[in-house]
């Protein structure tokens, strides 16, 4: 009798040297890639391949038909939406193969943040804690905490919430999204932060 704590669907398969949390469920026709750390009730949709040594922290949603690749970092409560793309190298050639770390730009997720479906991160930055990417957005920067960013290439058009719900900032900086669950938020320029946090 298996004492497995997460579940791996047979058609989906796990490398050797990869560490799976409790609760973590894989679909189908995935692929766990060596050396990667996934933690604990993640969900691994159907076609999805994770990367050598990719760590991924708990909670996380990975949708279907997405690649996280060497390089990639997903913090705790991270949403990856159905098609979205990682990117690990700058300048690729076929011609000029860049396989390996050395050659890889890192990318990290930070905790709570939500990236759309077809949205794509190109590689060497870093996406704020609950920041949402908008559905088919391209990121060519780094993206602050909170930052609603939108469009090809992609820009912040707004900020929201923990929740997600879009937020209206005030003369003082304080803005609230209208969830009274929320509390506020205080901008000044490109950073938000949560009152009282």
């Amino acid at each position: 009798m298996s004492n497995q704590t997460y579940y791996v669907h047979p058609s989906s398969f796990v490398d050797d040297g990869v560490t799976i949390g409790e609760g973590t469920k894989i679909w189908h026709f995935s692929h766990i890639q060596s050396g990667s750390q996934i933690g604990a009730g993640v969900s691994i949709g159907q076609n999805v391949n994770i990367g050598n040594n990719v760590r991924i922290g708990n909670h996380v949603k990975i949708q279907n038909n997405v690649s996280v690749y060497e390089g990639v970092e997903l913090e705790d409560f991270v949403f990856c939406g159905p098609s979205m793309v990682f990117t690990n190298v700058l300048n690729p050639r076929s011609e000029f193969p860049q396989r390996g770390a050395t050659f890889y730009h890192k990318t990290l997720v930070k905790k709570s943040a939500s990236i759309g479906a077809n949205a794509t991160i190109v590689c060497g930055h870093s996406i704020g804690r609950y920041a949402l990417i908008a559905a088919g957005a391209v990121v060519t920067r780094d993206v602050p905490d909170f930052a609603l960013v939108a469009g090809v290439p992609g820009k912040i058009v707004g900020w929201v919430c923990q929740r997600g719900h879009r937020l209206q900032f005030g003369s003082t900086g304080v803005g609230k999204c209208g969830q009274p669950e929320c509390g506020e938020y205080r901008k000044n320029g490109e950073i938000v932060e949560q009152v009282g946090e």
